[in-house]
């Protein structure tokens, strides 16, 4: 069976994706923060972290726009930008450079959107806890696939961008001393 099926019109299609359900009914009172339980817990693809600092993380995007997609993240359950102490701005910012570093290195991208969406009404997903988009571009990704299904192809598997981006972050914690 097809996964994206027409009806209603010519333009309206439909894809099926029946994991992304639980995402959808969750509920703030389900569970504590997604971030704040990676930040709680050891680092695995099953928290999705691939880095951690004092202060910040790194963590795969689950829904990722590309492949490589990462977020960074305070490690303190915190929405407002402003009210970030000094050392969590500096470290949330030195960990957000290495981010960029690491797409440029891991996938040699051609260049790199940084998003940040404060708040709801700026379309943040989960703005209670601020989270930066580091999503590597290459020319070209944007084939012919979007434009006629409307449908983004990410040609990595999540476990796989997770064993590339958890190795080159061991090696640097390693070089750095600071643990992954």
């Amino acid at each position: 069976m097809n996964n994206r099926t027409s009806g209603l019109g010519a333009r309206l299609s439909i894809l099926f994706r029946p994991d992304r359900w639980k995402y959808i009914k969750r509920t703030d009172a389900d569970k504590e923060c997604v971030f704040c339980q990676a930040g709680r817990l050891e680092s695995s693809f099953d928290t999705l972290t691939v880095y951690k600092t004092n202060y910040s993380m790194i963590v795969l995007n689950k829904y990722p726009y590309n492949t490589g997609h990462i977020l960074v993240i305070p490690k303190r359950h915190e929405g407002d930008y402003l009210t970030l102490t000094q050392s969590e701005f500096e470290d949330l910012h030195n960990t957000l450079r290495l981010a960029v570093k690491a797409v440029k290195d891991v996938y040699e991208a051609h260049g790199t959107n940084l998003g940040l969406n404060l708040d709801k009404a700026a379309g943040a997903g989960i703005p209670d806890h601020l989270h930066y988009h580091v999503v590597p571009r290459f020319r070209g990704d944007m084939n012919f696939f979007p434009l006629i299904a409307e449908t983004k192809v990410v040609p990595e598997a999540l476990e796989e961008t997770y064993r590339k981006l958890s190795a080159y972050f061991r090696n640097k914690a390693n070089i750095m001393g600071a643990k992954g």
